[in-house]
């Protein structure tokens, strides 16, 4: 008899599991999950398809399908697409080394001074995330006419005083800094906000306690602060480490990739992104540029992979 009471609870519940089945949670996500196939989930894989055609974008009848012979390319050395992809590629990890620290330390370094109670701290915020809604055509243009040699505006102030005004957008390193700065005045806005929010969601109560037990100022932030923001600035490290690899806009329009290196190598601040559209869109090897992106995406993916391992919470 227990025995019969007991499957037919089991055969209960399980008629209950199936009825609470319910399409509308995927009807919510239905919009994005479209969106997102169509303008991410097709391009990506078209590309890994691209990747492995000699494919000609002006005459498709001369499209070929020729295996891994563009990945062979890259990793090759003596072909034309070799020094170039690689010398980008270390560019742009260059450029990433030079700007993830200083969009992850001065963010958080304003968004810790603008939590504060001071007085026009609303007008200083819009302040600092203003360039933010700034395209990069502007940015980039912008800056440079600011740091161009002849008659830009750093120049002309350095000049007055007596300094000898570096040629910053074709010698190096002034080329890198230039660049530099120029991603950071226009980023640091959206990273700052998004840890201001951060700060805010902190119980103050915690602070609080701290202070009683006798806590600084320094030991509060590194004890309270920056563990309480792990899971922020895990997103603020990955977004920005893609951000930066993305980089193509300000050398596009600031120093055209140069300086020219010897030997065909590309320019010496022509990022990887730069170096794609160069072979896709100039050179009309479509094939060949694909090749590049899906390695790109790869080392992407194996970076954030890295950095959730690396940042995530633990208990």
């Amino acid at each position: 008899m227990a025995t019969t009471v007991q499957q037919r609870d089991v055969a209960v519940r399980g008629a209950n599991q199936r009825r609470k089945f319910s399409w509308t949670p995927y009807l919510f996500i239905l919009p994005h999950l479209s969106l997102f196939a169509v303008f991410l989930g097709y391009p990506f894989f078209n590309g890994i398809y691209l990747s492995l055609l000699q494919y000609d974008f002006l005459r498709p009848e001369r499209t070929r399908f020729i295996g891994l012979q563009n990945f062979t390319n890259l990793f090759r050395p003596g072909s034309p697409q070799f020094r170039p992809f690689w010398n980008s590629l270390g560019n742009t990890v260059e450029f990433v080394i030079y700007s993830v620290p200083l969009l992850i330390v001065i963010p958080l370094l304003l968004a810790v001074l603008l939590n504060s109670k001071i007085p026009g701290r609303n007008i200083f915020r819009a302040i600092y995330f203003s360039p933010w809604a700034l395209s990069v055509a502007v940015v980039g243009l912008l800056w440079w006419w600011i740091f161009q040699s002849q008659g830009g505006l750093f120049n002309y102030y350095l000049t007055d005083i007596g300094i000898r005004a570096p040629r910053w957008l074709s010698t190096m390193p002034w080329a890198w800094v230039a660049i530099v700065v120029c991603t950071v005045w226009w980023t640091i806005g959206f990273n700052m906000v998004i840890l201001l929010a951060a700060l805010q969601d902190i119980p103050g109560y915690i602070y609080e306690a701290a202070s009683i037990d006798g806590a600084t100022g320094f030991q509060a932030f590194f004890r309270i602060t920056l563990p309480m923001l792990r899971p922020v600035l895990l997103f603020i490290v990955t977004t920005s480490i893609i951000a930066s690899f993305n980089l193509f806009g300000q050398p596009y329009f600031m120093t055209g990739g140069g300086p020219a290196q010897p030997g065909g190598a590309g320019g010496a601040t022509e990022p990887v992104m730069l170096r794609i559209y160069q072979e896709g869109f100039v050179r009309n090897l479509q094939g060949s540029a694909a090749a590049m992106s899906v390695i790109v995406a790869t080392i992407m993916i194996v970076v954030s992979y890295l950095n959730f391992k690396l940042l995530r919470q633990r208990d």
